[in-house]
């Protein structure tokens, strides 16, 4: 079984974040552990969730010297996370290393890339010295992504159909920044729903509040699951068309 929908574990403690998982069905969902929850739970989390039965997105996008990140990523890869990420600002020579970094190893993780957060417009981006729409700098980033070897990219679902015509079928596209129409957009800037993600190409979806703040989270996932699943059967009779 593939999930498509990756449940972002933005907890604060281990102790929340084990009590939240052993509400949610193994194998219906993958997990993401970002900074907050890694920094205060450490590797031993990856450990608990993956004796659950759970896959793990290491959501710490790696950004530093091309050795450091490589070291990190190395060291992620032995923990068996399934995916991990790292910041494309970073440029070549550091996505590079990060791709040799966990080639090798008994369980090759997935190594895809943060283009731009889906917090920043295009006057965020202004204001740090980036030119140009959001749109075109995740275009520019991915393109470098790709051909550093990396297996795919984080953007916003608003900008997946554009990447999924410019890099085909099988380069991941992560997309933060789901809302269902009953939910509100809080921090997020670029959202769209779980069927318009799916719809524009997306592989996976990370998806927080809407499930860990649902009254029932399993509840909460089935029925976006079944959204996803709907999205998928759709895409595919396009395809065939």
């Amino acid at each position: 079984m593939n999930p498509h929908v990756i449940v972002a574990l933005d907890l604060p403690d281990a102790e929340s974040a084990l009590r939240f998982v052993g509400r949610l069905p193994a194998g219906q969902c993958r997990l993401k552990v970002g900074k907050e929850l890694f920094t205060a739970a450490g590797p031993r989390l990856v450990t608990d969730l993956h004796e659950r039965g759970f896959q793990v997105f290491l959501d710490l996008k790696f950004h530093d010297i091309p050795n450091t990140v490589a070291q990190a990523c190395k060291a992620a890869a032995k923990l068996g996370v399934w995916m991990l990420n790292v910041h494309a600002l970073g440029g070549r020579s550091m996505l590079g290393a990060a791709r040799e970094a966990v080639e090798g190893g008994s369980r090759r993780p997935l190594l895809i890339a943060v283009t731009v957060l889906t917090s920043l417009g295009a006057q965020e981006l202004q204001e740090v010295g980036i030119a140009g729409t959001p749109e075109s700098v995740v275009s520019r980033l991915a393109a470098l992504s790709q051909s550093c070897g990396l297996d795919g990219v984080v953007c916003s679902a608003q900008e997946a159909g554009m990447l999924r015509e410019q890099h085909g079928p099988g380069f991941l596209l992560v997309t933060p920044g789901i809302r269902t129409l009953a939910d509100a957009a809080d921090d997020q800037k670029r959202i769209v729903t779980p069927s318009e993600a799916i719809a524009r190409g997306a592989s996976y979806l990370v998806i927080g509040r809407p499930i860990t703040r649902a009254a029932d989270p399993g509840l909460a996932l089935d029925a976006i699951n079944a959204q996803v699943a709907a999205a998928l059967t759709a895409r595919n009779e396009r395809k065939q068309a």
